[in-house]
């Protein structure tokens, strides 16, 4: 049956011969029916996908799952959102021993918001297996809680730091493992793990499986397959295109000093019901939600240095509506399913595409319309024109609302409350203050109503400046990059551009928020990452080490 598979993938793909030692390539287009794989898997594996809601195979399922089951390595090229979880999950469950206590799947995840839906949806597949138990491990969780909780556990999902963390304590037995799967094997390497990856697949001991899988295919990648993999097969998706319908989609020029301000010009004026703003880092996620709630926002943050059972109150109270903001970073967004989000705000411009893409497909769901909003600084117009061409779509330069425009909205919407509440409340108490008001200071009924409206929604706000700079790398007074470099935040966050988180964090001063998140390095949240665990692993790698060696089958 495996074979058959097989060559079905071999007729709709391309030529399986190996040249010059790279991997055997194949490459599937459409979906296969689920039950094409059902004689080869446990009953109760069948039984569980199908509770959740499997009919058909995604391309790199129907790609990697038979090599898989025959025991084959694979690459696996595909995107995030491709099915790469399943596909990689239902090989490793169908080949787990229930009966033996022992460690027997290691999966590797870049970040531990990752490692948890990976380890969520490796459970749910699992859901009739009874005695399998899958774990995720991972940094700013209690060790000890997880020492405990590897006791009898055939399956675990991590991070590479913590994940060296339990070998260097010997909490993690290698010695019946018989898969490796690398997951985003890409962003791990982007996040510096590429020793840390080295060093935990050459210690795995006897014959073993790898599955790597990755968006994109680098050289250190084929590096890390040529050193560590037997022939694997290199099974490949075609990037999707990407397209958003059904969200109107709007960019504004702003001065990175003026992002605040211009955030809470968008929210005062449209006045959303439910509104994500995506920062790249986390600590400017934590300074705007601090900008918001004092200017009288209910708003949350979420990041990943936060605990679980702080983004879980963070999400139940945004899903409750008892928050009507959201401020996230990429990372810690994924697995965010709220239908009813109105407007979506880029306060940074992420610096994958398809971030872009996932982000404002938080609103305009379920067949609503949806708005969404980013900030553009200076010469990032041109990441502007990459969207558009990448995703085939157009994005609208729009002027922010005036002052005056805003507090008009913010006068209408006080106005309409207060006459919902005159037509189910009793007023005639309240009638008899302003009557009595009016009669002791002589004044115009009017006059005393424009005062209280006044006082509700404050004084009309300074005009937000268009940042403006043209083609030729000049802003309106005509000077070039050289000229303002030095000048603000651009030439502060250019001369520190790409040196990493660490490096921020001292002498921010006062140079500016959009500059410091800027030199927070250029992946935003996966730098934070980074950071984290290094500072996770540092300690553990001066009083161990791993002897380096390769690892052929």
């Amino acid at each position: 049956m495996i074979s058959e598979m097989k060559e079905q993938v071999k007729m709709t793909g391309m030529d399986e011969t190996a040249e010059n030692g790279r991997p055997k390539e194949q490459e599937a287009e459409g979906e296969q029916s689920l039950a094409s794989i059902e004689p080869l898997l446990d009953t109760r594996i069948v039984r569980a996908v199908r509770e959740m809601g499997f009919e058909k195979l995604t391309p790199i399922q129907v790609q990697a799952i038979p090599y898989l089951l025959e025991g084959e390595d694979i690459i696996g090229q595909a995107q995030t959102g491709t099915g790469k979880t399943a596909a990689f999950a239902i090989p490793a469950l169908q080949k787990v021993d229930p009966e033996s206590r022992n460690l027997q799947t290691i999966i590797l995840c870049p970040t531990r918001e990752l490692a948890m839906q990976a380890a969520d949806e490796i459970r749910s597949i699992a859901k009739y297996m009874h005695g399998v138990r899958v774990l995720p491990v991972y940094g700013g969780q209690e060790i000890r809680k997880q020492i405990m909780g590897l006791k009898g556990t055939q399956i675990i999902v991590g991070t590479p730091g913590r994940v060296m963390d339990h070998m260097r304590r010997h909490t993690i037995k290698l010695d019946h493992v018989n898969m490796v799967v690398l997951d985003e094997a890409d962003e791990m390497l982007d996040m510096g793990f590429r020793e840390d990856m080295e060093l935990i697949l050459g210690q795995i001991p006897g014959e073993h499986q790898t599955a790597l899988f990755s968006a994109t295919m680098p050289q250190p990648i084929l590096e890390i397959a040529n050193r560590f993999q037997k022939d694997a097969r290199l099974v490949r998706v075609a990037a999707k295109e990407l397209t958003i319908s059904l969200v109107s989609q709007r960019y504004y020029k702003v001065k990175s000093q003026d992002k605040d301000a211009a955030c809470i010009r968008l929210l005062e004026y449209y006045q959303p019901r439910l509104c994500l703003i995506f920062c790249n880092t986390k600590i400017k996620v934590d300074e705007l939600a601090e900008v918001l709630k004092k200017a009288g926002f209910q708003a949350e943050g979420l990041h990943g240095d936060m605990s679980q059972h702080q983004r879980d109150v963070s999400m139940g109270r945004f899903r409750n509506g008892s928050t009507n903001i959201l401020i996230a970073t990429d990372v810690a967004a994924r697995g965010i399913d709220v239908d009813d989000v109105e407007v979506v705000i880029n306060y940074d411009l992420p610096q994958d595409i398809e971030y872009y893409v996932h982000r404002i497909g938080r609103t305009g769901r379920a067949g609503k319309t949806g708005r969404s909003f980013t900030f553009v600084s200076g010469r990032e117009i041109f990441r502007i024109r990459q969207i558009e061409r990448f995703c085939r779509t157009t994005i609208e330069e729009k002027k922010l609302p005036g002052a005056a425009k805003v507090m008009k909205a913010k006068a209408d919407k006080y106005l309409n409350q207060a006459w919902e509440l005159h037509e189910h409340e009793d007023m005639e108490l309240m009638k008899k203050y302003l009557q009595r008001k009016i009669d002791a200071e002589e004044c115009d009924a009017l006059e005393l109503a424009a005062a209280m409206l006044k006082m509700q929604i404050g004084d009309k706000g300074p005009e937000i400046a268009v940042d403006e700079y043209d083609s030729r790398g000049r802003d309106r007074h005509g000077r070039g990059e050289r000229g303002r470099r030095g000048r603000g935040e651009e030439g502060v966050s250019r001369r520190r551009r790409g040196r990493g988180e660490e490096r921020t964090d001292r002498g921010r001063g006062s140079r500016g928020e959009e500059g410091a998140d800027r030199r927070r390095g250029s992946r935003g949240e996966e730098y934070d990452g980074r950071r984290r665990g290094r500072e996770e692993e540092r300690d553990g790698r001066r009083a161990f080490s791993f002897p380096k060696k390769k690892k052929k089958k």
